[in-house]
């Protein structure tokens, strides 16, 4: 099992002159113990599972880059970018400059998104789930494009690129990891089957993980993909694997809040 650290609540003692400092000191820890990765959330109001929305809350691929300078081997990533947040070119762009001045370390993990106060709060649109889920879709599509040698244009039904040029390309080959977050059984695993590196998933119960595995490896054998070329990722505060054949998650790991 491989672990990470999600760091979720800016709220600290010192208020934020004491951001900075806190963040740096838990990646470089998080590093120097081990951990395979470090994650902060993509949001931009705080969840009112950890708090209210007016506490604070910083920008993730912001926060990553300077997370980027305080640590030098441990893999960066948001759990998990909202689809809805950046338009995809621009979210390409900013992966790959996350993994140039990193040195190789950024991790694409996205979602449909789901939080509709904050989208509402900023102004920003939040259309309806399937529509998400098709805007997921071609943004993984165009990810791909762009760290590739095709810079030609994208025409999908909700994004329309004339040109994917992506300058410099990552330094990681032939692409940026992408690991695509969520659970739901008919559309999204599909994507996750046919696009993604890896998994991500909230730690509810061994039993729930392992059914939602039992259907992503269906969608697999549709796609031709040998499930184990998947990373299982899972989202816990505790350890949801405590009762769950390991030998049935290969590669799998949990991240642990900050």
């Amino acid at each position: 099992m491989r672990l990470g650290v999600h760091f979720v609540d800016f709220a600290l003692p010192g208020g934020p002159a004491a951001i900075a400092p806190t963040l740096a000191a838990t990646a470089r820890a998080a590093e120097e113990g081990g951990c395979a990765w470090f994650s902060v959330m993509d949001h931009w109001f705080q969840m009112e599972d950890f708090g209210s929305a007016q506490e604070p809350m910083l920008e993730g691929y912001t926060s990553l880059g300077f997370v980027a300078g305080q640590t030098r081997t441990i893999d960066l990533g948001l759990l998990v970018t909202g689809v809805t947040y950046r338009h995809p070119g621009l979210l390409a762009k900013q992966v790959t400059t996350l993994d140039v001045l990193s040195g190789g370390r950024a991790v694409l993990a996205i979602g449909a998104g789901w939080y509709e106060r904050e989208h509402a709060g900023l102004g920003v649109p939040f259309p309806p789930v399937p529509e998400r889920l098709e805007r997921l879709e071609e943004t993984l599509q165009i990810c791909r494009q762009m760290w590739s040698d095709d810079d030609g244009p994208f025409e999908g039904r909700h994004y329309r690129l004339a040109e994917t040029i992506c300058s410099p390309q990552p330094l990681q080959q032939p692409a940026p990891r992408i690991i695509v977050g969520g659970g739901g059984e008919r559309k999204l695993l599909r994507l996750v089957a046919r696009y993604a590196d890896g998994w991500n998933f909230f730690g509810i119960s061994p039993a729930v993980i392992g059914h939602k595995i039992e259907i992503l490896d269906r969608h697999c054998e549709a796609e031709g993909r040998d499930p184990a070329s998947i990373t299982k990722t899972i989202l816990a505060l505790g350890d949801p694997l405590a009762d769950l054949d390991a030998s049935s998650t290969p590669g799998s790991g949990s991240s642990t809040s900050r």
